[in-house]
Parts: structure tokens; sequence; C-alpha cells
């Protein structure tokens, strides 16, 4: 298969320079020397692992990206920008033809997925890329499928702690609270409680100081009425490393669904873990 041409937005991003590296060691991925980034973002070059990556600020990426596209067309973008980006950043790329993997949250999301379906490319969106956790929340979307009801009268808490640079709540623990209303718990994604305080995370929560400025610790806890039963679910994640991966998969996964004629089409992390990590290893 031929090498895949990538563009890995949101630099100098912590999010965008993990798939970054993760992307360096993979034979089949051409990185682009070029990278949207925000208006916030002084600079206008950023170095890595010996390579030069031009900036393009919003101003100039209308224009700028004509030529990028003249010189490495097709490209896959890789969208980890802020969540008041979101749709303005899909609405760029379905205009030049850019299919992407967009792995951040937030935004108008049926906007985000209808402006997809409306235009010539797919993309893959989703608010989680760890496939351990995307796996995880499939278990759970088939219990809720299978057993509706099956925590009735149960009381449900979610916690969530996230580094102090996430603006929005997790998508995950919104994710999470959907398939348990359909188990029966009547509970509002505005009930989950967000953590972004270090000083709590470190000496409440027990998130390794290393870890404070990259981490993603959810925990689901159901209690009966009667406070004689508990469960609980918890996932910890200590870095990014884990959804890098899971992005490069993603990337791999619409090459090919491009390469088969694709258009219009919006998939999840669970289409690519059913796809089985085409191409990984190759």
């Amino acid at each position: 298969m031929d090498r895949i041409n990538i563009m890995i937005n949101g630099l100098p991003g912590n999010m965008a320079k993990a798939v970054l590296k993760q992307a360096l060691s993979h034979k089949h991925l051409n990185i682009l020397p070029f990278s949207l980034t925000s208006p916030d973002i002084e600079t206008d070059r950023f170095h890595f692992e010996g390579i030069e990556f031009e900036l393009i600020h919003p101003d100039l990426r209308e224009k700028r990206i004509l030529s990028v596209i003249a010189e490495s067309e097709p490209i896959i973008c890789v969208d980890y920008s802020h969540p008041s980006a979101v749709n303005t950043n899909a609405d760029f790329y379905c205009r030049h033809n850019l299919a992407f993997v967009m792995g951040t949250t937030g935004g108008e999301r049926d906007d985000l997925l209808s402006k997809v379906e409306a235009s010539s490319i797919s993309a893959v969106i989703a608010p989680n890329m760890a496939k351990q956790i995307v796996g995880f929340q499939a278990m759970m979307a088939g219990a809720a499928k299978s057993f509706p009801n099956l925590f009735k009268r149960y009381q449900l808490t979610i916690r969530e702690s996230h580094q102090s640079g996430k603006a929005d709540t997790s998508g995950t623990a919104k994710a999470m609270a959907d398939y348990f209303n359909k188990m029966g718990i009547d509970f509002s994604s505005d009930e989950i409680e967000k953590e972004r305080n270090p000083d709590r995370q470190s000496s409440i929560w027990g998130v390794p100081p290393e870890h404070l400025n990259g981490h993603a610790w959810h925990t689901y806890t159901l209690t009966s009425q009667d406070k004689t039963v508990k469960f609980e679910f918890t996932h910890n994640v200590n870095g990014r490393d884990i959804y890098a991966e899971g992005t490069i998969d993603a990337i791999v996964f619409l090459a090919h669904k491009l390469a088969n004629g694709s258009k219009g089409v919006v998939y999840s992390m669970i289409d690519v873990l059913k796809a089985g990590g085409q191409m990984q290893g190759a």
C-alpha cells in the first residue's frame, strides 16, 4: 500500500505531539511538515525530532491549504483542537475535501456529523480514541441493549478527572451516562463530577504528579437503594500514548476506506475495532 499523507493539526498541543511521536515510528505514514494551529500560538514554526513544521494560523489557512493540497493530495488530517473549533474545522475539511480523524470532544455534534455525511469525504470521529476503553464502552452499550432496566432504582455517581487544560466534560463519561440511562437509571450528564484542580487530583485522587498535566481517570459507581449492593467500574489512564495509538489505527482504517471509494460516511472507533487494526505491523 502507498504511504499515507497525514497532516497533524493542533501542534504544538500535547495531544497532537503524542500522535506525531507515534506516527514517526509507522513506516506507512508520511507526515507533512504543516499544521493548522490556533490564533493563540505566537510562533509560525515548530521543531520536533529534526522536523520543522510550518504552523498555519486561521487567518492564512484558506490560502495556504491550497498549495499544501496541490503538493501532497490525498491527505488525511488529524484533529485534536479546542472544543470551540470542532465545527469550524470540520467545515474547513469538508470544503477542501480533506478526510479527517477527529478525537476532540465538544461542539455541535449533530451538525458535525451531518456536514461530513453531506460532503465528498469520510471521517473517523470519536470522543475517545483509546481502543481498550472504546471496547469497554461497546460492552456497556451491548448490556444496555440486551438488559434494559438492569440497574433500575440504583443510584449512579460518575466522577472524572482530567488535566486542568481540558475545557469540557469528558465525552466518555457522557457516553457512559447514556448507557446507564438505558439500563434504567435517571441520570443527567450535568451530574457528572468533573475535577480539574491539580492539588485535589494529587492529594485526594492520587494522580501521580508526573501525570497531572495529562491523565484521564473515570469511576462509575452504582449503589442499590438500601446501600447493600455496590458496583464500581474504573478506568484510569496516565499519559496520552493510548489515545495516540488508537489514532494511528483510525488513520490506517480511514485510508483503507477511502481507497475503496468511501464518501460521506462518519466512522466511529467501534468501526475501527471491528476492522481489526488493518495494516497494523505491515
